[in-house]
């Protein structure tokens, strides 16, 4: 038997969530530059959640420029603990990483003790997402949130000695950026991207929150 014959296929490995995340956010730059519509945004957003296998996510997108460089797809790790200038720490630890908020018709609420990790997306179609970030630590230094909201809500609490970067687009809806002053210095960087049709995102700094170090 030759090593090709009995090398395993990679498209039937079972697809993880950072996997799937990479593929949304693939699907969210290209609605922004018009190479995708509403309805097919969203169709192919629900294909990448429902896909089990490397194999199911990789034609969500075959015919966009982005493909080739997602796969194989690197996976990152992350940075150790480490403390802001504040004497604050932001990094690190052991709670649990989460990497996505998905409401279809429903409600996600992501708080208390949790890892950030450099990429989560969160998706709301005629649903809600709340994510608290007062008590979570970061991954990284800086990470992004691509939220996409449609006929639905997405709402973004953070602790207000971070920085919040926001790019976000409202179609007939609000994506609204109230946490846009600069942090400490040393505070992890959160970006925040993606698209609220006919819907909302907010980002809000939950005053007199800071985290406490842990």
């Amino acid at each position: 038997m030759t090593a090709s014959a009995s090398a395993p296929d990679p498209r039937q490995f079972r697809a993880s969530d950072q996997d799937r995340e990479r593929v949304v956010q693939i699907l969210n730059t290209a609605m922004a530059e018009g190479r995708l519509t509403i309805d097919e945004l969203t169709e192919r957003i629900d294909s990448a959640y429902h896909a089990k296998t490397i194999g199911e996510l990789e034609p969500i997108t075959a015919d966009l420029p982005a493909h080739q460089a997602l796969w194989p797809a690197v996976p990152q790790q992350p940075l150790p603990l480490a403390a802001n200038d504040s004497g604050i720490s932001h990094y690190g630890g052991s709670a649990p990483t989460i990497s996505t908020g998905l409401a279809v018709l429903s409600s996600r609420e992501i708080k208390g003790q949790w890892t950030m990790p450099s990429q989560f997306t969160a998706f709301a179609m005629m649903g809600s997402v709340e994510i608290d970030l007062t008590e979570a630590n970061f991954a990284r230094g800086e990470v992004t949130i691509t939220a996409i909201a449609y006929w639905g809500s997405v709402e973004i609490t953070v602790p207000d000695d971070i920085t919040v970067i926001c790019s976000g687009l409202g179609i007939l809806g609000a994506f609204e950026d109230n946490a846009h002053v600069r942090g400490v210095p040393g505070a992890p960087v959160l970006r925040v991207n993606g698209i609220a049709i006919m819907a909302g995102v907010e980002i809000k700094r939950a005053k007199g929150k800071k985290k406490e170090l842990r």
